[in-house]
């Protein structure tokens, strides 16, 4: 299953759904690295290869348990052959 359908299933869930929106950002993020990792057919392990970052720590960001640095973000992007950008709006 694409992480897209199963987070379309999840947010069906009301209570899911309320939390998906106030974490909004941190989730957002969480999903780009993840669906950037499917589109280039990359196990985390593989991306931890690319980065230098272990791969549980790439697990734990992933599940969202784990609050990267910006140095570390960098290193995601660079692995994924992405830029990164942080704006405020």
């Amino acid at each position: 299953m694409k992480f897209k359908d199963h987070l379309k299933e999840q947010l069906k869930n009301p209570e899911f759904k309320s939390e998906y929106e106030a974490l909004g950002s941190e989730y957002e993020i969480i999903r780009q690295i993840i669906e950037a990792r499917s589109e280039l057919n990359l196990t985390q392990k593989e991306l931890a290869e690319r980065t230098g970052i272990k791969q549980s720590n790439i697990s734990r960001l992933e599940r969202g348990t784990y609050t990267p640095s910006l140095k570390s973000l960098m290193k995601v992007a660079k692995g994924l052959n992405k830029e990164l950008h942080i704006e405020f709006k």
